[in-house]
Order: structure tokens, then sequence, then C-alpha cells
């Protein structure tokens, strides 16, 4: 029997493993997946000029109502939001959440606020305009259970400094979902890379070794991928922790191969059975952070 099926409004690409196409993870753990694109392009920007389409918001307005009154959608146990391909898409996705809510009280609203990055030079910027941004925080964000911004996406929605754990954990406090999981957060240990889960009570750390030149596509596959655990019953700490492993071990083999894509088809064993290891930390905040082991639970 498989798992509840998963909706996933995003990006599409023709060719790539980026946006609503990194949804193929979820198909691998079982789920089936809805997918609406809010955007159609060949190929991720990065890999230079091409033609994007978005859909226009009468369109998409018109298909999400059209999945709201399926007769299907009490099978539908989480959605997520990702990037969007206008600030007008927001309000028929966040009518399409509180229609899957309506149909199983019990499904999980993931919203990935894809709006910017770091960049090379460290200081961050948006790379969509503006009014999209701030409907990704008014709109979506705010009706999330879940949220999974990068750590210049969450400065930038709360306003707050980010800098350190004790800032991040703060910032993602006053967010609003009751679980935010910041990518990309600094780690406790030198060359390496966190994954921050930030609760009301506590703030539990994934720590991964550091891989330079990962292709796009890293936090739309943790997404989908620590949704999936959820949804699948495991505890926030397992959850955390398997879909840092498999997003690690994914990302290593694909910068091994050489690759300019996440290889999700040819390492997809990676996803179900991560064998990379994982340092769990939790921070009590604001006290010191304690190391402690943690066994990766594959569901």
């Amino acid at each position: 029997m498989s798992r509840p099926a998963i909706i996933v409004l995003s990006s599409f690409v023709a060719r790539g493993s980026v946006g609503a196409r990194a949804a193929f993870a979820l198909e691998r753990l079982g789920h089936r997946v809805w997918t609406l694109p809010t955007v159609i392009l060949p190929w991720h920007p990065g890999h230079g000029r091409a033609h994007r389409m978005a859909v226009p918001e009468a369109d998409f307005a018109a298909l999400c109502a059209d999945l709201a009154r399926s007769p299907w959608l009490p099978e539908v146990g989480g959605i997520i939001t990702g990037y969007l391909g206008s600030a007008g898409q927001a309000d028929a996705a966040a009518a399409l959440v509180a229609a899957v809510r309506a149909a199983n009280p019990a499904a999980l609203h993931l919203a990935d606020p894809v709006i910017g990055d770091m960049g090379v030079s460290g200081t961050g910027s948006l790379y969509v305009p503006e009014p999209v941004a701030i409907a990704q925080r008014d709109r979506l964000v705010s009706i999330a259970d879940v949220a999974t911004p990068n750590r210049f996406e969450l400065g930038w929605l709360t306003g707050q400094p980010v800098e350190t754990l004790t800032e991040i954990t703060a910032a993602a406090r006053v967010l609003g979902p009751k679980r935010v999981v910041v990518t990309s957060a600094p780690a406790l240990m030198a060359g390496k890379i966190a994954a921050a889960l930030v609760t009301a009570n506590e703030t539990i750390v994934a720590e991964n070794q550091m891989i330079e030149g990962a292709p796009n596509g890293t936090g739309d596959l943790f997404a989908a991928l620590f949704l999936s655990r959820l949804i699948g019953g495991a505890s926030d700490e397992v959850a955390l922790a398997a879909a840092s492993a498999s997003t690690f071990e994914v990302i290593a083999r694909s910068v091994k191969a050489g690759a300019r894509e996440l290889e999700l088809v040819d390492e997809q064993e990676a996803l179900v059975h991560p064998m990379a290891m994982v340092d769990i930390r939790r921070l009590a905040t604001p006290r010191k952070p304690v190391a402690r082991p943690s066994r990766i639970e594959t569901l």
C-alpha cells in the first residue's frame, strides 16, 4: 500500500532535479505526487539563459480550485509550496492548503520559501521580485506547519540577525510555523554545514561534511525528504537525521560523478536507505550545545 499522496506546487524544469522535479524522491519513498507547476523552464537558470513561462495567475488559480474540489483530496497527506512564479499565485496556493486540511486534518503543509540565498559574496540577496518574497512570507509561511528556509531566507523573512545558532533559533521562533528547519546553518564543527530544526522547546542540529560545488536543488530535495519522514511517523530527530543523510549522500555522489545536477535516479537507494553518518546535537537555548551519538532509523 502506498503512502499518502503529496501535492507539490513549485517550479518545473524539463531537464534537471530542481523544484518540483525533486519530487521524484517522494515517489521513490512510496508517495503518489500531484504536481502543479508555478513556472516552467527548460533547465535551472544557473545553467544559462532560457525561456521562462510563469503559469498565468488566473489559470493557476483555476487549477488549484479544481484540485481543491477533487474527490481524491482525502488521499493527500501533505502539501509543499515552493517557488512561486508570481506573487498572485500565493492566494490560490493558500486556498488549496486550506482545502487539503479540510479534507484531511492530519495533513501537513510544508512551506519552502524559495526567495534567495547567500551567494558567493556571503551577503545574500533576493533572486525573486520583492512582492513574491512578501507573498511567501505573509500568505504561505504564515500558515505552514513546517518551513524550510535557508539562513538568508530566514533573516529576510523575519528581519532578525541569523549569524549564530542562537540567533537562528530566536529568528525561527518568531517566523510562525511549529517546526522550522534552517538549512545552510553554521555548524559547530569546522568543515561542516548544518540543518537546524527549531521548535518551541528545542533546537536539534544535524551536521554533515561541507561539499564544494554542490548542484542546485538540494533545498528542494531536503524539504521533500523531511516531509515524507514526518508523514511516515518519524520523530523530529529521526526525520531530520534521515533527510540530512540522504541529501548529503546524493550531493556527495553527484559531485564525485562530476554531475551538474543531483543524480536522483542513479543514487535513489540513498533516498530510501542512507548510509552517511550525521552528527546530531541538541541546543538547549541559551545553554551550550551538547553532542550525543545518533542512529539513523529508516522507515
